[in-house]
C-alpha cells in the first residue's frame, strides 16, 4: 500500500496557529529552523527546544495568512501552547489551538489528484502549492499533504475518493519512516537533540539564523561535537507494534543502545526509526526490549549525513 496511490486524515497531528505582526519575529527566537526561509512556496521541518538542546516538539511550519502554522503530535500541542505563552506576553502575537479550523489529507502518488484541485505542486520537498482556500506541501518525494478549512472536509474527501483509495494512518507513517523523517512523541519528549533525530539532515536545522532555545548546545554538536546517537531505520519480523520510547538493546553491549522513534506495518514485517548509539549499530546486534528481544535489521535511509553540506542552511 506505501507504494500505491492513497489518502488519509492526519488525524494524529494538531495545528498550534501564532498569528501577528510580531509572529515570525518571535518565533525565530524559539525554534530550530530559519523562520526567513519560509514564503508562500515554501515550508520547513523544525523544532522547539529546551535551553539544554532537548527537543520538546517537532513539526511542520508554513506560512499562512498574518502568522504561522505548526503541525505537531497532538498530545504536544498543549502543553507547547501553554510555554510558548509564557514568552509571547511582550510580543504582538496571539498563540492558539487551530486544529478544528483545518482539515488535513497525507496523499502518495497523488500528483494527478492534486492537480485536479487546482494545485500544482513542484517535485522538491518543502515545496508549497496554494490555490483559493487549499494548500499543499511536498514532504517527501512522491508524498504531500493537504491542508484545507474544515468545513470542506467532506467535500474533499468524496473529490479525493473518486480517484484514490482511502486508508488509515499506517501507509502514510510507514512512508514517512521510509523517508527518513523523524518526530517527536509524548513518549520521547525532551529525550533527544535535533541531530539525533537527523534533523539537520532533512532541513529542520539552520546554522545561520541568530540565537533561539537550546541553540548553543545544537551548534556546539554540529561544529565541534562527534554524534554518538544519530537516527537508523531498522525492520523487524514481530506481529505487534513497538510504542515510541520503547529501549532497544545490544547483548554485546549488555544494555539498552537506544529509543524507538516511530513505527509502522510493512508488507510482512514492521519497520521504524530509532535513535541508536552509533557503536551498537556498527555492531549490528539489535534487539527489541530486552537483551532476549526480536532481533532488528538495518535498512537504508533515503539521506546521508554530510556536516559540511548541513551547515550551510
Amino acid at each position: 500500500m506505501a507504494d500505491s496511490a492513497f489518502f488519509c486524515t492526519l488525524s494524529h497531528e494538531g495545528v498550534l496557529a501564532v498569528r501577528g505582526v510580531d509572529a515570525s519575529k518571535f518565533l525565530q527566537g524559539q525554534l530550530t529552523c530559519n523562520l526567513d526561509y519560509l514564503s508562500d512556496s515554501r515550508a520547513s521541518l523544525g523544532a522547539r527546544c529546551t535551553q539544554k538542546g532537548r527537543m520538546q516538539s517537532s513539526f511542520r511550519i508554513l506560512l499562512e495568512g498574518d502568522g504561522v502554522l505548526m503541525a505537531m503530535a497532538t498530545e504536544l500541542l498543549e502543553p507547547q501552547l501553554a510555554d510558548l505563552k509564557k514568552y509571547a506576553v511582550f510580543s504582538k502575537s496571539k498563540l492558539t489551538d487551530e486544529s478544528a479550523a483545518w482539515v488535513r489529507f497525507g496523499l502518495e502518488n497523488a500528483d494527478k489528484a492534486l492537480a485536479g484541485l487546482g494545485l500544482e505542486l513542484p517535485s522538491d520537498t518543502d515545496s508549497v502549492a496554494r490555490h483559493e482556500t487549499l494548500i499543499a506541501i511536498r514532504v517527501s518525494p512522491g508524498r504531500a499533504e493537504l491542508w484545507a478549512p474544515a468545513e470542506q472536509a467532506q467535500t474533499l474527501r468524496t473529490r479525493l475518493g473518486a480517484e484514490l483509495a482511502e486508508t488509515d494512518l499506517n501507509p502514510w507513517l510507514l512512508g514517512q519512516i521510509r523517508a527518513g523523517i523523524g518526530q517527536v512523541m509524548p513518549a520521547t519528549r525532551e529525550l533527544f537533540i535535533p541531530q539525533m533525530l537527523n534533523l539537520q539532515a532533512v532541513g529542520g536545522v539552520s546554522f545561520k539564523k541568530g540565537c533561539y532555545t537550546g541553540q548553543e548546545i545544537v551548534a556546539r554538536m554540529q561544529y565541534l561535537g562527534k554524534l554518538k546517537r544519530r537516527l537508523y531505520r531498522l525492520q523487524l519480523d514481530a506481529s505487534e507494534l513497538p510504542e515510541p520510547g520503547t529501549a532497544l538493546f545490544s547483548p554485546t553491549h549488555g544494555s539498552s543502545i537506544g529509543e524507538v522513534v516511530m513505527a509502522a506495518r510493512g508488507e510482512g514485517n514492521i519497520e521504524l526509526l530509532a535513535v541508536l548509539q552509533a557503536e551498537a549499530a556498527e555492531d549490528d546486534n539489535l534487539h527489541l526490549g530486552t537483551l532476549e528481544g526480536p532481533r532488528l535489521q538495518q535498512l537504508d535511509l533515503p539521506y546521508e549525513l554530510d556536516r559540511d553540506r548541513e551547515i550551510q542552511r
